[in-house]
């Protein structure tokens, strides 16, 4: 759908990750490193003020379930109110991972489960390494 796509990782001081900015700008490159239109960079700010700086006049947004589009598009109107010359294009995922979100995916791999059908194989194993559940006197 374009020429280049640069995926802008947030730094976000309100929310708490389980990966750093950088650890999740590595994990995307590892994934998407067979695609030569892919760039990955972290910002902090507002997301049309970063599309700004890079020269970029599309934001591209996932959307799951209704109520995701219902907070884009609730974004997408306050973006353009900050920039009206930056649009905002919604992709809807594949039925097969419109119930996935993070907090399922750490959830299950807290636990123990699999996650490698969900998430790629490099974050799957990211995952297993960082929420390997702790042994404890019952196993």
């Amino acid at each position: 759908m374009f020429e280049k796509l640069t995926v802008a990782v947030l730094r976000n001081p309100n929310k708490i990750s389980l990966f750093t900015v950088q650890e999740r700008i590595e994990q995307i490159s590892a994934v998407t490193k067979h695609l030569t239109n892919i760039e990955v960079d972290g910002f902090s700010g507002l997301t049309v003020e970063y599309a700004q700086q890079r020269g970029a006049k599309i934001l591209v947004r996932g959307l799951r379930a209704v109520s995701d589009f219902e907070m884009e598009l609730q974004m997408a109107h306050t973006n353009k109110t900050l920039n009206h010359s930056i649009e905002t294009i919604f992709l809807a995922t594949s039925n097969e991972h419109s119930f996935l979100s993070s907090s399922v995916v750490k959830a299950i791999a807290q636990f123990g489960g699999q996650v490698d059908h969900l998430v790629p194989a490099y974050v799957a194993l990211a995952l297993q390494s960082r929420l390997q559940p702790e042994k404890s006197d019952f196993d």
